[in-house]
């Protein structure tokens, strides 16, 4: 045990360094190749991950049949779900899509406020006048699609308030003050996630941006509804900081196009009115849940959450 500890700590050490170093690096080459290798280490990844890439399948699967039933989403990411081939090109571009968007993370702080604007499309501008023209907190709501750290950057600098999110702390010190500086160069202050409710209720009250992605129950207390036309837990923390507090949530997805330009659509998802708190909660979690489903069949490769039990059945016998 003595010597474990010390060793331990040179190795995180070590590890962080090398992260910051990475990302010094990958953050001053040209991006263009940059993606082209990330795609074939998404290759590599997709043949020595098989339960990582079996839980995908499975989930991949269920989003294509509920987008083949609904007509939902283009034909090619639809073929998904009668078609094996169709499927496994899904799955693979899901691994190449991750890696991709690691490697965007890791360049994110050297986006100057002109290339944040080149890059991104705002496919619902009227939400963004409404936000705009309140002096109110924001609340924004999204999931793990796309490059989603792009859409906190790009209303953070449109809104000119401090975005604030929450996030669980990193054991190595040095690799979480890497993170909290580079988040602190984009106008993001983390929160610690075990205070992050009392911090965000406050954040709100001072007229300040907060962001949560909610399309994952972590700490399964989630609350059931329907996803993709089966039961799933979805996180009640956004519809229980909205009543706390009186803002009103925005839902948005954002997902990379064929045109390398980022998309985003949004919508106001108010309270809805109910007899009891639970009432409301669960209520709010499926209109919640329809816009999650509309924003995913845009891209459903780019939803990272595949890779990871979204439903109790397709999770059984997986490790993962």
């Amino acid at each position: 045990m003595g010597e474990r500890g010390p060793r331990s700590s040179w190795v995180r050490r070590l590890r962080a360094r090398g992260v910051v170093a990475g990302a010094w690096l990958l953050s001053r080459l040209p991006e263009r190749p940059l993606l082209a290798l990330a795609g074939i280490v998404g290759d590599a990844w997709c043949r020595l991950a098989p339960e990582r890439r079996r839980l995908a399948r499975r989930n991949l699967a269920r989003i294509a049949a509920w987008m083949d039933e609904t007509g939902r989403g283009d034909p090619a990411r639809r073929a998904a779900a009668h078609d094996g081939a169709a499927l496994t090109r899904l799955v693979r571009e899901a691994f190449r899509n991750s890696a991709r968007y690691y490697l965007r993370l890791a360049r994110a702080g050297t986006l100057s406020p002109a290339e944040v604007e080149r890059r991104f499309v705002v496919d619902t501008p009227e939400l963004l006048a409404e936000i705009l023209a309140d002096p109110k907190g924001a609340l924004f709501v999204g999931l793990h699609l796309g490059w989603y750290e792009l859409a906190a950057l790009y209303f953070i600098r449109k809104t000119g308030r401090r975005g604030v999110v929450p996030t669980e702390i990193v054991a190595d010190p040095e690799l979480q003050a890497f993170l909290v500086a580079s988040r602190e160069r984009m106008g993001v202050r983390l929160v610690d996630v075990a205070s992050a409710r009392r911090e965000l209720a406050a954040a709100l009250r001072r007229g300040e941006t907060v962001g949560l992605v909610a399309d994952r129950d972590v700490s399964g207390s989630g609350i059931v509804t329907t996803l993709f036309g089966h039961p799933a837990r979805l996180p009640a923390g956004p519809a229980l900081l909205a009543l706390e507090t009186g803002a009103v949530p925005r839902v948005f997805g954002t997902w990379v196009a064929a045109d390398g330009l980022n998309h985003a659509r949004g919508q106001t998802v108010p309270l809805p009115e109910g007899e009891t708190r639970r009432a409301r909660v669960e209520a709010w979690l499926e209109a919640e849940a329809r816009a999650f489903e509309e924003y995913v069949a845009e891209a459903p490769e780019q939803w990272q959450a595949v890779f990871h039990p979204i439903w109790d059945d397709l999770a059984e016998g997986l490790a993962a």
